[in-house]
């Protein structure tokens, strides 16, 4: 295509479309065409390869489950986003499973018995399917994908270390065999579960994930996972609470203009529905809510901001609502509220606050936690640092899950002794189509993409040029050659002008172009030009061949 829809908004969806790799059949559901499904598999193919050497095993498990399996694991009904189920003709409940952790788990309960039979890792590589509300960005946030996972199995903490190290260094190596350079951060464990977990980002402008890095110590974190060293105020003494008139001041921002004061010096009111419920969250002024820490909080609860309705029926005065005297409604306090002394807080009454309100003399809280959103400019966690963000692409995330499974759905083995324990578990996955369009993202200029060798649809793009009997059994020899020589080639024998097919071999990205013309083969010679490069080079006709395994090995 010379343009793509639209609405493709990335570089990679434009580009997928553009190069006929894949189609859309409905939102954030994809066929793939001949080229994507090649590079599709020659990315299957590295992976493969890295946890076979990993010395993981391959399985596979249906996409259809019982819903039941996820009863089991009490994700049937908070898994984010819902379930896609529907019932069969028995009137059984099936899930479209959107990960396997459930399945996984009912395999290996059913065959582990002792702890000889630990430790062991399994894989596959499966079709998924999550009802995204939003879909975008063509193959980086689907409905419907292919998904690397991993899953590991061990008598203990320890081991599980082991384990979760080993695919670690798997997956930097899947990474750098695609092309990309990727960057290990602390990450949230979502809907997956499990205490620790890692992402493997690709810094890109186009990212929707937002990394936030410490370049004096190297901490990395997703900005939903990161934290910072909060800022401690001056210490003062504790005052005495003071109503104050603030007619029409409704904000944050408004609140601390009118009274000639920092806005650290306020306590922002915050008001979330849980599980039908209005929770009042009061942070420092100067912060935001991280949604994912204060989701974590309240033991992986969905929380979405209350409404207008919702606020009025609990009670509370938006613009001038706090915690204090506060009754009938559940109270969450940010860390950073201790930082500080004499805040302007909500006196819950309209166009009203109060001045010197203090943390814990003047109101409670139900749960204190650190709730706060970290920003470039923060103070690192780890050193005397700052941080910096940048935007990413997640291309991999690897979980402790520790036994949360295997206690929920009865899986233990027995130790020397008999006792019985749960298994420990790891879990590790990759998106593979995300993986390609990740990979395009970070691998293209003006005339198309530009992959790595190993990832191209097609090592080699060969064509003839003049339409004459000579060029193209030239252009015919030649590509037996290059065939029988074990490159994977494309042989572009269209009747199209040339710069029709050289704009269609910069568009696919495939490494080395490779020309027979009229033209060049007077003097017996082939050109030959890197995707990458400026310029073609001629050579003899009869050493074509190892001058492309050269021009390979560049690219």
């Amino acid at each position: 295509m010379r343009d793509a829809p639209s609405e493709a908004e990335t570089v990679s969806h434009r580009l997928l479309l553009r190069a006929g790799m894949v189609q859309q059949l409905a939102a954030g559901i994809y066929s793939y065409l001949p080229l994507g499904w090649r590079s599709l598999s020659r990315i299957k193919t590295i992976i493969r390869e890295e946890m076979d050497r990993a010395g993981a095993i391959e399985v596979n498990m249906p996409v259809a489950q019982p819903r039941e399996l996820w009863e089991e694991s009490g994700r049937a009904d908070t898994f984010v986003p819902p379930l896609a189920q529907f019932e069969d003709r028995r009137g059984r409940q099936i899930v479209l499973a959107p990960t396997h952790e459930e399945a996984i788990t009912a395999m290996v309960r059913a065959n582990v018995r002792s702890y000889r039979d630990l430790p062991f890792t399994l894989y596959q590589i499966q079709t998924k399917f999550r009802d995204e509300p939003r879909p975008r960005a063509g193959l980086l946030r689907v409905r419907e994908f292919e998904m690397k996972d991993a899953y590991s199995f061990d008598a203990g903490v320890e081991g599980l270390d082991v384990s979760f190290n080993a695919m670690a260094d798997a997956y930097h190596r899947i990474f750098a065999r695609c092309g990309l350079k990727v960057v290990m951060v602390e990450a949230d464990s979502g809907p997956i579960g499990g205490k620790d977990s890692n992402e493997f980002v690709l810094l890109a402008e186009s990212g929707e994930d937002t990394i936030l890095l410490c370049e004096a110590c190297g901490y990395a974190a997703n900005s939903e996972k990161a934290d910072f060293k909060k800022r401690p105020l001056p210490q003062e003494p504790e005052l005495a609470v003071e109503a104050i008139h603030t007619p029409g001041i409704k904000t944050i921002e408004a609140l601390a203009r009118s009274l000639g004061i920092p806005e650290s010096k306020t306590a922002k009111a915050v008001f979330y529905s849980v599980s039908g419920q209005v929770v009042l969250v009061t942070i420092r002024g100067d912060l935001e809510v991280n949604e994912t820490k204060l989701r974590n909080a309240l033991g992986g609860a969905e929380v979405r901001l209350a409404t207008a309705e919702q606020v009025a029926a609990a009670g509370l005065v938006p613009g001038s609502a706090s915690a204090v005297g506060l009754n009938g409604v559940r109270s969450i306090v940010d860390d950073s509220m201790k930082l500080g002394h004499n805040f302007v807080a909500g006196a819950n009454r309209p166009d009203h606050h109060l001045k010197n309100v203090n943390f814990p003399r003047d109101f409670k809280a139900d749960l204190l936690v650190d709730l706060a959103m970290a920003r470039a400019g923060d103070a690192c966690p780890r050193c005397d640092g700052k941080l910096i963000a940048q935007r990413g692409i997640e291309v991999g995330h690897i979980f402790k899950l520790g036994t949360g499974y295997a206690e929920k759905m009865g899986a233990s083995y027995l130790d020397e002794s008999g006792g019985s324990h749960p298994i420990v578990m790891g879990c590790y996955g990759i998106g593979v189509g995300r993986l390609l369009g990740a990979a395009i993202e970070a691998n293209h200029d003006a005339r198309g993409m530009t992959l790595p060798r190993a990832i191209a649809p097609f090592e080699v793009y060969l064509a003839g040029l003049g339409g004459d009997a000579e060029v193209a059994a030239a252009a015919e020899g030649l590509y037996g050659s290059l065939r029988e020589a074990g490159f994977d080639v494309l042989f572009d024998d269209r009747n199209e002008p040339p710069g029709v097919k050289f704009n269609d071999a910069d568009l696919m990205g495939i490494p080395v172009r490779v020309v027979v013309s009229t033209r060049s083969l007077k003097n017996r010679q082939v050109e030959l030009k890197l995707r990458k490069a400026e310029k073609p080079t001629l050579h003899a006709l009869e050493d074509a061949v190892p001058a492309v395994r050269s021009a390979l090995e560049q690219a």
